[in-house]
């Protein structure tokens, strides 16, 4: 199976020729929507060295200092990749928006062909690696790839806005139309809406486990279709309570109070809250389970509504 590493290594492969390339053909062309995925892609590279890091450090075992393991770096690479976002999509705002009056005036000369070019080249090499990020992230449910697979994914997308705004310039070009090259700055702008865009959603999506949200609903929903379908049956379980869930990196912790039959022996219980974790493992992948067992004393029964209190 493909590695995390090995993915975000590529990852970093890619955005360090995709850098050189618009960097050099940006400035030769005088083009600031090329100059722009430049910096896109700059952002790209550092967020790929980031989410490198990341993934190694997150399969580091858990240890004293950490007994939870150390899944929450994947997020916190995350949401430092959001950031480098809106970093970047701030500073093409600013780029594109000084330029403007001068394109407007017919001050600015672009060359659009070799950006035409190396635009092309940056979309066709962004989408297959988006890709290969995007199912090595869900195969390992590494957030870290997943925010790389986005940003390069969203460099398709404008690269293909560069990449027609170009074509455009140079059929206005050779229509002697002046000051085409305001749409080079158009395009930039929109460049960075689409960026932002993504840093918003990314930001989301990354940060809310840092907050100890609890699991995706379907996760959510199998433990508990599991202790219900436990309280339904002829077994040990009367009622269960205090349930929570979180994730962290990969990996999912799930503790929740068990209310037996007052009968059971220790053992009993214990070997019953055993199997009760299995089930719960073997239906969640890398789910830590931790269960309390408690005796169906009046103190843990609601008021009759069925509901258990604090549950």
């Amino acid at each position: 199976m493909a590695t995390k590493q090995g993915a975000a290594l590529l990852s970093i492969i890619s955005n360090s020729l995709l850098v050189i390339l618009k960097l050099v053909v940006g400035v030769l062309s005088g083009s600031v929507s090329v100059i722009s995925e430049a910096a896109h892609s700059g952002i790209d590279l550092v967020a790929s060295f980031i989410a490198y890091f990341s993934v190694r450090a997150s399969d580091v075992p858990p240890d004293d200092h950490h007994p939870y393991g150390h899944g929450k770096i994947e997020n916190v690479s995350g949401v430092i990749e959001a950031l480098l976002i809106f970093a970047a999509a701030g500073w093409i705002v600013y780029e594109a928006i000084k330029r403007m009056p001068a394109a407007l005036a017919g001050k600015v000369e672009v060359e659009p062909t070799s950006g035409i070019l190396v635009m092309a080249f940056s979309m066709a090499a962004n989408y297959f690696i988006s890709g290969w990020l995007f199912k090595v992230s869900e195969l390992t449910d590494s957030i870290a790839l997943e925010a790389d697979g986005h940003h390069l994914r969203t460099d398709v997308w404008t690269s293909m806005g560069v990449f027609f705004g170009l074509i455009v310039v140079k059929v206005l070009n050779a229509m002697g139309i002046k000051g085409a090259a305001v749409l080079d700055s158009i395009v930039a702008l929109g460049v960075a809406l689409l960026i932002l865009r993504v840093a918003y959603d990314l930001t989301k999506t990354a940060g809310r486990p840092l907050m100890d949200v609890r699991l995706p609903d379907d996760e959510h929903r199998k433990v508990v279709d599991i202790l219900d379908a436990e309280v339904a049956g002829d077994g040990p379980l009367v009622d269960y309570h205090k349930l929570r869930t979180r994730k962290s990196g990969a990996q999912r912790h799930i503790d929740v109070h068990l209310i037996v039959k007052r009968d059971l022996d220790v053992g009993q219980a214990h070997d019953f809250a055993e199997q009760v974790e299995d089930n719960i493992r073997n239906s969640i992948e890398n789910a830590h389970v931790v269960t309390h067992v408690e005796p169906d004393t009046d103190e843990n029964l609601s008021d009759g509504n069925g509901e258990i209190k604090n549950r």
